[in-house]
C-alpha cells in the first residue's frame, strides 16, 4: 500500500471508493460522495490534505481529506470523509490514511483536527471529545462523537464553537 497526495485524475476513482464505502440498499448514492463533490469546489478545499491509498497495482482503495474549518477566527481542520473500499476494509488502510493526514497536517503547522466519528475508532489516533479542549460541536447533540486531535501548533487558548466548511451545512 502507498499513501500519496490525490491528483486531479484520481477524482472519479475517489468518488467510486467513497460511494462504495458508504452506499447501502436505501442510499445507493450516499451523502458522503456528494459532500466530497461540494468540498472540492469550495474555498475550504486543501489539496495537500487530500490523500489516497493505493494497492500494489496502483488502484485507489481509500481516501481521506481535511478541509478548512474554524473556531471563531482561528483556523482549524475538519477531517472527513474517510473512505475505504469494502474489499479493503479491516486491513489497516483507514488507519494508515488517518496517520498520514494527521502527519501532513502537523507538518504544515495546523493547530488541530476535528471530526464527527466513533470514539472507539478515533481514540487510537489521539482524538478526544472536543469539550475537553473548550471547543463545542456545531450541534450539541453530537456529544462525545465530535472529537478533536491537537497538533504541535495547538494553543489551549482557542475556545469556542467549531464551524465546518459550508458544504457540511448542506447535509
Amino acid at each position: 500500500m502507498l499513501i500519496r497526495r490525490e491528483e486531479p485524475a484520481d477524482e472519479p476513482a475517489v468518488r467510486a471508493v467513497t460511494t462504495a464505502a458508504f452506499a447501502n440498499p436505501e442510499t445507493p448514492d450516499p451523502v458522503e460522495a456528494a459532500l466530497l463533490d461540494q468540498l472540492r469546489t469550495c474555498g475550504a478545499w486543501l489539496p495537500a490534505l487530500s490523500l489516497v491509498a493505493t494497492d500494489d497495482q496502483g488502484e485507489i482503495v481509500g481516501h481521506v481529506v481535511c478541509t478548512r474549518g474554524h473556531v471563531d477566527t482561528h483556523p482549524a481542520l475538519a477531517l472527513g470523509p474517510l473512505s475505504v473500499h469494502p474489499a479493503h476494509q479491516h486491513r489497516g488502510v483507514g488507519q494508515a490514511l488517518v496517520h498520514a493526514v494527521l502527519g501532513a497536517a502537523d507538518a504544515t503547522g495546523e493547530p488541530f483536527v476535528a471530526l464527527l466519528g466513533a470514539p472507539a475508532y478515533y481514540r487510537r489516533f489521539g482524538f478526544h471529545p472536543s469539550t475537553h479542549f473548550g471547543i463545542t460541536p456545531p450541534d450539541p447533540d453530537w456529544g462525545p462523537y465530535f472529537q478533536l486531535r491537537p497538533l504541535t501548533a495547538y494553543a489551549r487558548t482557542v475556545r469556542g464553537t467549531f464551524a465546518y466548511p459550508e458544504p457540511f451545512n448542506n447535509l
